[in-house]
């Protein structure tokens, strides 16, 4: 069992979380991130994520975040598209798949639960 803890999010240091080359729109932006606590069975998943200006695809999990720098423009195919900045509170679901326009590197805190 993990004992409560603490993070500072905006100091964390970030590990390489390498783009699959066919995520990549335009631009040549570098994802970092951290996973800062996971249950037992893996389904949830709670860490800090960056990246750097460009546009990327992907396709969603459960997740909520907040963004605490820079500011992206997220198009959900067949939905909105979220223009989010520091201290935006998201909400993506399972399945959105999204376009991320990455206008200044942008960092989050998230929380997402697997399937």
């Amino acid at each position: 069992m993990t004992h409560s803890f603490v993070v500072h999010v905006p100091g964390s240091d970030l590990e390489p979380e390498p783009l699959s080359p066919e995520q990549i729109v335009s631009g040549t932006p570098e994802v970092t991130g951290k996973v800062v606590w996971e249950s037992a069975d893996r389904r949830q998943v709670r860490g800090i994520w960056q990246i750097t200006p460009g546009v990327v695809t992907d396709t969603e999990a459960d997740e909520m975040f907040v963004v605490l720098s820079g500011s992206a423009t997220i198009e959900v195919a067949d939905g909105p598209t979220l223009t989010v900045g520091p201290g935006d509170l998201v909400v993506l679901r399972e399945g959105d798949r999204t376009t991320w326009t990455v206008h200044e590197t942008l960092r989050k805190a998230y929380a997402i639960n697997l399937g």
